[in-house]
């Protein structure tokens, strides 16, 4: 035992055994976030400065449009504020996990066309045969490619705003249905309102 942990009864040797448990404990949770985020796909699709007048003269900030998924059908939009960028992504990224939701898809693509709205901007997106890949602009493209829609046709017709074109992607996505769901509303099978290529597809895939 050294002199200094003589005089104060062996306390210092306690606190660095607590610190060094304390640091561990911390380095996990931070390689557990880590592996979190490795899970996923991120997209940062825009990054502005926002300056605020105050009576002390204008205070900086930076907003960040982040869209984050899976790849296998699941996505969600964040939006974070910060005054410095990566604090601004890092709270997109997570905004956009708690924002996240399921779409619909058989064999890569869509189940069906739909349009999706959000102030003035207005996305049109349709199902595409294998092959065809994502066929969007903009800020449509990274909501799609996250989500993992591999074959889409899709185009904005309203604003270029990419916080709206990026709402009105989301708000489309959130309209589809399962092609069980459909064929139950209507009181038909699944193979009269589902096109015959995509069920070949899908049973292709579930083999």
């Amino acid at each position: 035992m050294s002199d200094r942990e003589q005089r104060d009864g062996g306390r210092s040797a306690e606190n660095n055994k607590n610190n060094r448990g304390g640091n561990g404990r911390r380095n996990d949770r931070r390689n557990h976030q880590d592996n979190e985020r490795d899970k996923y796909i991120e997209r940062v699709v825009t990054i502005n400065r926002v300056s605020k007048t105050v009576k002390g003269g204008r205070n900086m900030s930076f907003t960040a449009l982040v869209v984050v998924g899976d790849g296998q059908g699941q996505v969600g939009v964040g939006y974070g504020k910060a005054k410095e960028v990566p604090a601004a992504i890092q709270k997109g990224a997570e905004e956009a996990r708690k924002n996240f939701f399921r779409v619909p898809m058989i064999a890569g693509t869509i189940t069906h066309p739909v349009e999706g709205r959000d102030a003035a901007g207005i996305v049109m997106m349709k199902p595409a045969a294998p092959g065809t890949g994502v066929i969007a602009g903009g800020a449509a493209r990274p909501v799609l490619e996250c989500a993992g829609v591999q074959d889409i046709l899709s185009k904005s017709l309203g604003s270029d705003n990419a916080l709206n074109v990026v709402r009105a992607t989301v708000d489309g996505l959130k309209q589809l249905v399962r092609p069980e769901e459909v064929a139950a509303r209507r009181g038909k099978s699944i193979e009269e309102v589902t096109p015959a290529r995509m069920l070949r597809k899908r049973a292709g895939q579930e083999a």
